[in-house]
């Protein structure tokens, strides 16, 4: 199954511009797939150092490889090469600087990896590679999201219900599926299980134990069991600690390395001083739902239960991934520009699960509801940070956004939009015009 990743065209940009480019991503993500169809498009070579003997040659003689054959030279999970190779590649671009060099893949954050003193600064630009968004699998021509700020949902020559969006129980198979291409090929359940156990034990074994000289194999299963488990909930680290019977700061190192290889990310607290003073717990999320369903035993039948109890947390995951995967692809190289967060008044109630925040100070809310019938309370955190925003700042909130599994498609207040999950990757439906319900 061939799907078109969204990050390429702007990975050979890179490439084009300077002179190192790193694609940074989860192991099994794409990273091998898209520096190979680069290299075959740019005439350049082409090496992994997942195989012994190409490790060991590169090793021994890193000029040979570095300089010798055309460029770019892509080196695959470059981190397995250690110091000295990072630095006879610092070595290399510092004596010709022409964009182009080398192109470089690593399943781990080239930038925290301990046993590298060379991070390459101000000579390599970070592309991030997820697994597969929605977008992607989907067919879309490019990514939605961005186009929220700058076009908003009206109320006109739109139609009341999004006929196209999928219904409660497929949200649930594509979030119990996740996005890592080789699971998305299996039909089977089980497969899928034994495929995201396999997956987990290999990043153990070859990852974090190979830049950490530690061995989490024995500890990681119930680690991302509990990960899974409180996925979308704001990390408390001493009572999470606590509860798993390890000391404070053994689970904040396990938390790192599960983050550096990409497992898990903390979406932090967003907060403008001008508004409130907010929560400064993260929020912990598994960077793939499907990994999460299996560790929890969930599958598409046991989450349409409206007594699911992970039904709620697995798809506000599944959509602040599907965000974060669209924004990386869309500007792999200023991803920063639009920062991904979550609020919560400090000592109040309600929470907006997503605020994405542009560097010139315009702001979107997202809120994620797994019900098909949204109403009309659902949104009264959304509403609350609007009037918060609009009287501090008029004109940084351009809007806000219930995301449910049903059909319904409306403007129900002022900047305050209901619309199917699949909006994230669909293209909007148009109708003739019709009036807006009543606003408040």
């Amino acid at each position: 199954m061939h799907v078109e990743r969204h990050i390429r065209p702007a990975v050979e940009s890179a490439v084009e511009a300077f002179r190192v480019v790193l694609i940074h991503g989860p192991r099994q993500s794409g990273k091998t797939t898209i520096a190979k169809a680069v290299a075959d498009h740019l005439g350049g070579t082409y090496w992994s150092l997942e195989d012994p003997a190409t490790l060991a040659a590169m090793t021994d003689d890193p000029l040979l490889h570095l300089t010798r054959y055309p460029a770019p030279v892509v080196i695959d999970e470059i981190q397995l090469g250690g110091d000295h190779l990072v630095r006879q590649i610092k070595l290399q671009v510092d004596e010709d600087p022409s964009p182009g060099r080398f192109l470089l893949t690593g399943s781990t954050n080239f930038l925290t990896v301990p046993n590298l003193s060379e991070s390459l600064a101000g000579r390599m630009v970070i592309c991030e590679l997820w697994p597969l968004s929605m977008s992607e699998i989907s067919g879309a021509a490019g990514p939605q999201i961005q186009r929220w700020f700058d076009e908003p949902f009206g109320w006109y020559r739109r139609t009341t219900t999004w006929d196209s969006a999928p219904d409660r129980d497929e949200y649930f198979k594509m979030a119990c599926r996740g996005g890592y291409p080789e699971v998305i090929a299996l039909q089977d359940d089980q497969h899928r299980h034994q495929w995201h156990t396999s997956y987990l034990h290999t990043v153990a074994d070859r990852d974090i134990k190979a830049i950490s000289q530690i061995t989490l194999d024995a500890s990681l299963e119930p680690l991302m069991q509990w990960a899974a488990a409180t996925t979308s909930q704001e990390l408390n680290v001493a009572s999470s600690a606590q509860s798993l019977s390890i000391a404070r700061h053994t689970l904040g190192s396990y938390l790192n390395w599960l983050e550096t290889v990409g497992l898990v990310r903390r979406l932090r607290p967003w907060s403008r001083n001008y508004i409130t003073r907010a929560t400064r717990r993260p929020k912990l999320h598994l960077t793939d739902t499907g990994i999460a369903a299996s560790l929890l035993g969930a599958t598409p039948g046991s989450l349409s239960s409206p007594t699911a109890v992970y039904s709620g947390p697995l798809l506000e995951s599944f959509v602040v991934n599907e965000v974060i995967r669209q924004l990386s692809a869309a500007n792999p190289m200023s991803v920063a520009r639009i920062r991904c967060s979550h609020f919560r008044p400090h000592g109040g109630d309600g929470e907006v699960d997503l605020v994405l925040d542009r560097a010139d100070g315009a702001a979107i809310a997202i809120e994620v509801k797994a019900t098909s019938t949204p109403q009309r309370q659902h949104v009264k955190q959304l509403c609350w940070l609007r009037d918060r925003m609009d009287r501090a700042s008029p004109g940084a909130f351009k809007a806000g956004y219930l995301l449910h599994t049903g059909k319904p498609c409306l403007t129900i207040a002022d900047r305050i939009h209901l619309r199917p999950i699949a909006a994230l990757w669909q293209d909007q439906p148009l109708d003739q015009p019709h009036s807006p319900p009543a606003l408040r």
